[in-house]
């Protein structure tokens, strides 16, 4: 039974404007990409610029693709507050090195065993669900929820395609710990649109009150 608040991340920022209005939203956590083939990669400089603009309790979170621990640690160091966003090949071991907190994404699909690769990262915060796509990353995509087990004993962070309208569904379907949204809030690819990240906070916000109501319903 789910009554806490899910938490909120909007990932892949690239200018001021929309880390301010992400943290306006009510946003949890920033994502700052470190993948060069993506096109809301970040240099460590501007991603530490991004970073400063947050207030205390808004997560910074760098997200990395098989990365060196060269530039891990240079982003760490740029950056006191980041936690980690694995989504490549990274091990276990990999993923212990910096000794920082971490989330694991998971690449969903038929015949992905989620209990199996979650049990992998003990040391996770959380494992982050994502569509497998061609590459690394969503791609925007929504994956088929019903592909998660019961019995997942992880935080899960959900992501892929979401969006305002979508959302719901979603927490109502996985019951989450946070949520994360990128394409679903974007005008064009690395270019956020401030009333789409207003309106999936409070999408957020809303599916936590129905779930809440729910969840006390079942107590009578």
């Amino acid at each position: 039974m789910k009554t806490s608040r899910t938490r909120v991340k909007i990932c892949g920022l690239t200018r001021e404007a929309d880390v301010d209005a992400a943290v306006d939203a009510g946003a949890d956590a920033i994502g700052l990409v470190f993948y060069a083939k993506s096109p809301r990669s970040l240099d460590i400089e501007r991603a530490a610029a991004l970073a400063r603009r947050l207030p205390p309790f808004v997560t910074p979170v760098g997200l990395f693709v098989n990365a060196s621990p060269t530039q891990i640690n240079a982003a760490c160091a740029a950056i006191p507050a980041l936690v980690l966003q694995f989504h490549g090949d990274e091990t276990p071991q990999d993923c212990d090195l910096s000794s920082r907190p971490y989330l694991r994404a998971a690449r969903m699909a038929p015949g992905f065993d989620l209990l199996d690769f979650a049990s992998q990262f003990p040391n996770a915060q959380a494992v982050l669900l994502d569509a497998h796509v061609e590459g690394y990353g969503g791609g925007g995509k929504v994956f088929d929820w019903s592909l998660v087990p019961s019995g997942v004993t992880r935080p899960l962070v959900l992501s892929g395609g979401l969006n305002a309208a979508n959302v719901t569904d979603g927490m109502l379907a996985l019951r989450p710990s946070a949520v994360d949204v990128s394409s679903g809030v974007e005008s064009a690819k690395g270019i956020k649109d401030a009333e789409a990240i207003r309106r999936f906070c409070q999408a957020v916000r809303d599916a936590d009150a129905l779930l809440s109501a729910q969840a006390a319903a079942g107590f009578r």
